[in-house]
């Protein structure tokens, strides 16, 4: 690689960089609804047309903050599996959760943006996925070393939700009994709705000890999910 394009190459990292970190500024004063790449290039001191060289619509701009919102909470939750070493599996399940929480406090714009409200005329297109479930697989992942390892006692599975559950496990845990599914779904929607709460102020004179409060709650869908 040429000196020449090593150079041209570093600007457009930096440059990328600057504009997501300016779209993330206006996700926090203004909400991702109002998000605009006119805005952007101007508070950057940009014109608009050399920008959109880099991100061509809103909607591409929004795709790309989605993927680096999914991307750090995900390194936020494998981190925490990885500190929890040898621990029993709710041990490492109420880590993995408590990491969670804790970028998501650390962070609320980017959560809203990725687990609140729809962003009106906005459709996530197929490449936010892989990031989308890094969270999910360090979960199902402690599922998985259960079933294999010390074993799970499996939710009960009412009768209308066979043929849903064996479609769940098909789709992402085929090496995972079907009952685990529907619970581990269960789950997945109970964890972001406690932190959502939290997040959005749904709390406020609710619940005043929410880290311990939390730990509870997520050690209580540990059980939900078979693990002992």
């Amino acid at each position: 690689m040429s000196t020449a394009h090593s150079a041209r190459a570093r600007a457009r990292i930096e440059v990328t960089a600057a504009i997501k970190d300016e779209a993330r500024r206006r996700l926090a004063s203004e909400g991702a609804a109002k998000l605009s790449l006119r805005a952007v290039a101007r508070e950057l001191g940009m014109v608009s047309s050399a920008l959109y060289r880099y991100f061509p619509s809103r909607d591409d701009l929004l795709t790309a903050l989605i993927i680096d919102a999914y991307d750090s909470v995900g390194e936020a939750a494998e981190a925490a599996l990885a500190a929890a070493g040898d621990a029993g599996p709710v041990e490492r399940w109420t880590a993995i959760c408590a990491a969670v929480r804790e970028w998501a406090l650390a962070h609320p714009h980017e959560y809203a943006l990725i687990y609140g409200s729809p962003v009106p005329g906005y459709v996530a297109p197929d490449t936010t996925v892989r990031a989308a479930s890094r969270v999910a697989l360090v979960l199902i992942g402690i599922v998985r070393d259960a079933h294999q390892g010390p074993g799970l006692t499996l939710p009960p599975l009412p009768a209308d939700l066979e043929a849903e559950a064996d479609r769940m496990v098909a789709d992402f845990a085929s090496d995972l009994p079907p009952a685990v599914a529907p619970a581990l779904v269960a789950a997945w929607a109970q964890l972001f709705g406690l932190i959502g709460f939290e997040v959005f102020g749904q709390f406020h004179r609710v619940v005043e000890e929410r880290e311990a409060f939390f730990r509870r709650a997520a050690g209580r869908l540990a059980g939900e999910v078979g693990l002992t």
